[in-house]
């Protein structure tokens, strides 16, 4: 299995920058995710890695060995598409059989490969359907198997579930899991604007806006120290609360508010204070709140429930995550806590800062 190394890559549509020096090194046997809202060019840099879209500037490279100019099958990829591409009229078996067919396989090799796939994808019973026969994950899992038995360098997944429905969207994206577990020497990248797809099935992510990257790392290094406030929103659900704060004496000062116990850079102003909605909780008897404020919306989840408190005309409510069992309902006066270790800073310009 490749890996691959992007260095300034670039790409250009007329006076369109579609991409803009995308540096990023992705190692043999990773499942890489390409995250970001639609348009931020996760999908066009995954086109030019599959070889579909020409490289404007800069380079790619396999293993070393720059491949901007190779084909698709040069290149040595197979890419799993949003729609599945299914030939109608061919079973199962046909589908899935037909690039090694192409190729002119042996027919062992090609019967070999193909139930070798079927079994992983557990399709072994589906051989001889033909696929209006067959659910919509199950199909996505034929067209993952076509993929499958071409052996390729890199795997190569755009938005594989966008397609389906929530309820097989989970069980689809637990058999891709599963599957990179099973083939864990395959260098994998998936791009999906759905960020917890993009926390369950990554090793790393990869968090695009506007054609460039804004932050590359494991799940728990984006959620847990978001480089700036564009991936303290995205990655994770409810985003992160940012509440417009100011150094003072006593901390970082957001109003309405306890003081942060956070020594803000010298010099800093307007700044942003971070916490997360599941970092907040109630504060118990005799405890200092953080905030203390009534519920103008209660959103019922089962488990947990989230709790809006109103912040004014011009700023976005509060959001704390809170335990399903407590009886909270709109209107209720509740005192809040977190965890100093909880909270981040942003500067004026969307980057997080360290305390000084």
């Amino acid at each position: 299995m490749a890996r691959l190394t992007l260095e300034k890559l670039g790409k250009r549509y007329g006076r369109v920058q579609a991409l803009s020096d995308i540096d990023l090194a992705i190692e043999k046997g990773e499942f890489v995710v390409f995250v970001g809202p639609s348009g931020c060019g996760k999908s066009t840099l995954l086109r030019c890695i599959a070889g579909l879209e020409e490289i404007s500037q800069g380079e790619l490279a396999f293993d070393g060995e720059r491949v901007n100019e190779l084909t698709p099958a040069e290149r040595g990829v197979a890419m799993v598409f949003q729609s599945y591409a299914l030939y109608p009229h061919m079973t199962v078996f046909e589908n899935m059989a037909f690039g090694l067919r192409l190729a002119k396989a042996g027919k062992g090799a090609v019967d070999e490969r193909v139930r070798e796939a079927a079994r992983m994808l557990q399709l072994e019973p589906l051989l001889d359907r033909l696929p209006r026969q067959l659910s919509g994950g199950q199909r996505q899992r034929v067209a993952i198997g076509r993929a499958i038995v071409r052996d390729p360098r890199v795997f190569l997944f755009d938005e594989p579930l966008s397609n389906l429905d929530a309820a097989l969207r989970v069980q689809t994206r637990i058999e891709i899991a599963g599957l990179h577990e099973r083939m864990a020497d395959t260098t994998m990248i998936y791009v999906t604007h759905d960020q917890v797809e993009a926390m369950t099935l990554a090793d790393r992510i990869v968090v695009l806006r506007d054609g460039r990257v804004e932050q590359v790392g494991s799940p728990m290094e984006l959620y847990h120290h978001p480089a700036n406030t564009f991936v303290a929103r995205f990655i994770g659900s409810p985003s992160m609360n940012l509440l417009a704060a100011e150094p003072t004496d006593a901390g970082v000062q957001v109003k309405g508010f306890a003081p942060a116990p956070l020594t803000a850079p010298r010099g800093a102003r307007g700044l942003s204070l971070g916490v997360r909605p599941e970092d907040l909780r109630l504060a118990d008897d005799g405890e200092a709140a953080f905030y203390e404020g009534d519920a103008s919306l209660v959103e019922k989840l089962g488990e947990s429930q989230l709790v809006y408190f109103d912040m004014g005309a011009d700023a976005e409510p509060l959001v704390a995550r809170l335990p399903g069992a407590l009886p909270a309902k709109k209107g209720d006066r509740m005192r809040l806590a977190t965890n100093a270790a909880a909270l981040r800073l942003f500067d004026d310009a969307g980057k997080a800062v360290r305390p000084a």
